[in-house]
């Protein structure tokens, strides 16, 4: 929930890093300035500027829920940081109100040599709770961090899995008005980051606002109202959540050479100064403008920076893609409709017993669905050298609205085993749209039909 009482509010926020060439410079810079200003001189300077952020200026309602997005290097952190207070700006002013807990990086604050116990009162301090407050919460968060008796232990006995524990179960109950979330939230075993999530939903659904930084589109749109794209330290974007990670995948995937002329694109954007094309939807993506014909559209950017070859067998694959069911090229996909994955292989040498595959794969690289162009008992029985085959998989989009990749492999025997003959990962990308009016949850569309029914008196409860 929100309201119209601001929580953060930053105005031409900047933070500028002064950068050596060589030790000897650091010195020079502490003492010569000072005496060429006694001497009346110029004022010589040894270092060069690195803006980290430049004029950054946004506000977030309380209750509201922002997504940080960028690539590494982008200045995430460092927003983070100074919101946090942790550091301090160079330009600009920064206005928060309320409690704030930060999940950065976990365990900063500890003193090694003390217990688990005494740490936790001393971090608990630090965060803004009363040593009553503490108290009160004590038992929730050892039973949050399941370290038994270690917690009366130096932390400098502990693993790495139980120090981040701890100090997980301590920033997430200080019951903050303000949390702020970063990527690096991968803590203990599968089962612990599971309850991790779930605690910061629910300080979410108390009302709490929320600062998350992801890499992960889905998270992203899923978790926040709003999103905020930073690149080089400069925002290039603000608004509702999808429309902004579209922008920034497409910055992500974008070749090098086009990387500047994309952030121009969004910095006019941004401030109001670009004209807009009515080809483009707010996503910058041409849109079919037949209105019953499939939207699914091409975006030149998203192309997968992520591909590994392996080495072939006399075998090749060439142009992997996806089209539409009438033959265009596409990787932006509409929700429950068909499309088709193809791709080309190349023989250069002979090849027997040949079989075509695919994967879908999502960004964390699980594997949801995939298919062979036969079973293993009737095979592709022969291939001659300079042949070459077009493969075709026709599949439906039923997935959640997010970024998904393609594999494409060939086997075939090479003695008396079969072997890839060709292999690429991440050799296509897709990106499924979001379809406000689907009733499933989760990654995949199983077709799930949910059906309701009002109980009269007398109603066997057991037959709905």
């Amino acid at each position: 929930m929100s309201s119209d009482e601001i929580a953060i509010r930053l105005d031409r926020v900047g933070k500028c890093y002064p950068l050596y060439d060589r030790p000897a410079d650091r010195l020079k810079q502490f003492v010569l300035p000072e005496i060429n200003r006694l001497l009346g001189r110029d004022v010589p300077r040894y270092f060069r500027e690195h803006w980290a952020l430049r004029d950054v200026s946004f506000e977030v309602l309380r209750g509201e829920q922002l997504g940080i997005v960028g690539r590494n290097g982008a200045g995430k952190s460092t927003l983070l940081q100074v919101i946090c207070n942790t550091l301090a700006p160079t330009t600009g002013t920064i206005e928060v109100k309320g409690r704030v807990a930060a999940l950065l990086e976990l365990g900063a604050g500890f003193n090694l040599q003390f217990t688990g116990e005494e740490n936790l009162f001393f971090n608990g301090t630090v965060l803004g709770l009363s040593r009553a407050q503490i108290e009160q919460r004590y038992d929730r968060i050892l039973a949050f961090a399941d370290i038994g008796d270690f917690i009366h232990q130096p932390v400098k006995n502990y693993s790495s899995g139980m120090y981040m524990r701890l100090a997980f179960a301590i920033a997430a109950h200080v019951d903050p008005d303000i949390l702020v979330v970063d990527e690096a939230l991968s803590v203990g075993d599968e089962a612990f980051q599971r309850k991790c999530h779930a605690r910061i939903q629910a300080i979410r659904d108390d009302g709490a606002t929320i600062l998350f930084v992801s890499h992960s589109a889905g998270h992203v749109t899923e978790v926040c109202n709003r999103a905020l794209l930073i690149d080089a330290g400069e925002m290039l974007a603000i608004g509702p959540a999808r429309p902004v990670v579209s922008r920034y995948q497409k910055l992500l995937y974008a070749p090098a050479t086009k990387v500047a002329a994309i952030r121009d694109s969004l910095r006019n954007e941004h401030l109001g100064i670009a004209a807009v094309n009515a080809e483009h939807g707010t996503d910058g993506i041409v849109k079919n403008p037949l209105p019953d014909a499939d939207p699914a559209a091409w975006d030149e950017g998203m192309l997968p920076q992520s591909t590994v070859v392996y080495s072939d067998q006399g075998c090749a694959v060439l142009l992997p893609h996806v089209q539409t069911l009438d033959g265009r090229r596409v990787n932006v996909l509409q929700p429950g409709r068909d499309y088709v994955y193809c791709y080309r292989a190349r023989f250069d040498t002979a090849a027997v017993a040949v079989r075509f595959g695919m994967m879908i794969k999502t960004v964390t690289g699980v594997e949801l669905a995939g298919a062979v162009s036969a079973g293993q008992p009737s095979p592709l029985q022969h291939v001659a050298a300079g042949d070459e085959v077009e493969v075709r998989f026709a599949f439906r989009a039923m997935l959640a609205p997010g970024t998904y990749f393609l594999n494409a492999g060939v086997v075939g025997l090479v003695g008396e085993q079969e072997h890839y003959l060709c292999r690429h990962v991440d050799a296509a990308m897709f990106r499924v749209m979001s379809d406000p009016d689907t009733l499933a949850t989760g990654l995949v569309d199983l077709d799930i039909r949910p059906q309701i029914r009002a109980i009269g008196e007398g109603d066997d409860a057991a037959g709905v």
